[in-house]
């Protein structure tokens, strides 16, 4: 989820960015336009406008129905960012290096968990986990060279297996049918998506003496068991102060059903945070804060700091150093210049 706040009383355009689920590093490998045209000609031919003056018109004119069996019938679900020299001119982490960003303040978050959405199931061997990190099972699309491959599984097997998602399992092993390295696993699937991407948006931000407010969420709702803990999209029922899960049923559990009222509580400050930084740049500008919520820091490269938004424990939020698996996330920034494919 990505959020522009626009102040059209002055000249500035963009005046705040807000990014959850991904930000300027892409979690995939970054392409030309190259990439998808097989694709779009391929939806092109299933849906008879190949001899159309205007084949993107005549897609945009068709039936909902005969649009989407063609999108059915079409491998045309894998769209991604497109360097084009234009909206995106170079790779995420080029830009972020070079200072060609939109230098507004920003809130950059992950949630705990998000390896368990973008992990790998069933890898029961170091040599299992490497190919599967050297062929790009982790993260679409980047496929590794093999010393490469090779740190970053030895990086990720020496992590004490308390610092591994999922976080709900404590320090216990997860279930055998997962397999034996499932949460060695799900901290690299996590980390090399969305965790170290945010780490790396935080950095470049407070590097550049522009305020950067960043978090890590919790918070584990309904719905949710102690093998999936607080996976990919947990925070935004939060975020929007859904507590009626509008959305989610019948295919899904309202977040909030048969929590206790810290969870409501939680959505409460967590909604009026992103709206006090949407109006005045700042997520603490919001008066009723309750003492169970801590002011959320600025982060520094001195002492950088998350929030962490979490009704689990005692208060709705707690703040930490945002040090954790240094040594993994360390190494997967460094060379994210080399290997965005």
């Amino acid at each position: 989820m990505h959020l522009i706040a626009y102040n059209g009383r002055d000249d500035k355009l963009f005046r705040a960015g807000i990014m959850e689920s991904g930000n300027s590093v892409s979690y995939v490998g970054e392409f030309g336009s190259d990439r998808y045209q097989p694709i779009y000609d391929a939806i092109v031919r299933n849906t008879n406008c190949t001899d159309a003056i205007n084949t993107l018109d005549c897609i945009r004119g068709l039936p909902f129905a005969t649009l989407n069996s063609a999108f059915n019938t079409t491998n045309s679900s894998q769209w991604f960012p497109i360097v084009d020299g234009d909206i995106l001119a170079r790779y995420g982490s080029v830009q972020l290096n070079e200072g060609a960003f939109v230098h507004v303040p920003i809130i950059s978050g992950a949630n705990t968990d998000e390896g368990v959405s973008f992990g790998l199931t069933g890898i029961n061997t170091t040599a299992q986990f490497t190919d599967a990190i050297q062929s790009g099972a982790f993260r679409p699309f980047t496929h590794l060279a093999a010393p490469l491959a090779q740190e970053l599984a030895t990086t990720y097997l020496a992590l004490n297996i308390c610092d591994t998602p999922p976080s709900t399992l404590n320090c216990g092993a997860a279930p055998a049918a997962l397999g034996a390295l499932y949460r060695y696993s799900a901290a690299y699937g996590g980390d090399a998506t969305f965790i170290a991407n945010r780490r790396l948006q935080c950095e470049t931000w407070a590097g550049a003496g522009l305020p950067a407010y960043c978090f890590r969420f919790n918070a584990q709702p309904a719905g949710n068991n102690i093998n999936s803990g607080v996976a990919h999209f947990q925070e935004v029922a939060f975020v929007f102060d859904n507590t009626l899960g509008v959305g989610y049923p019948p295919q899904n559990v309202n977040p909030f059903q048969g929590k206790p009222q810290n969870f409501l509580d939680l959505a409460r400050v967590m909604s009026k945070s992103w709206a006090s930084f949407i109006s005045t740049m700042d997520p603490n500008g919001w008066t009723g804060r309750p003492a169970s919520a801590p002011a959320w820091p600025q982060y520094t490269l001195s002492a950088p700091e998350n929030i962490v938004w979490d009704a689990n424990v005692t208060g709705l939020a707690v703040t930490e150093p945002d040090t954790f698996r240094a040594a993994g996330i360390k190494l997967i920034n460094d060379l994210n210049f080399a290997y965005q494919r």
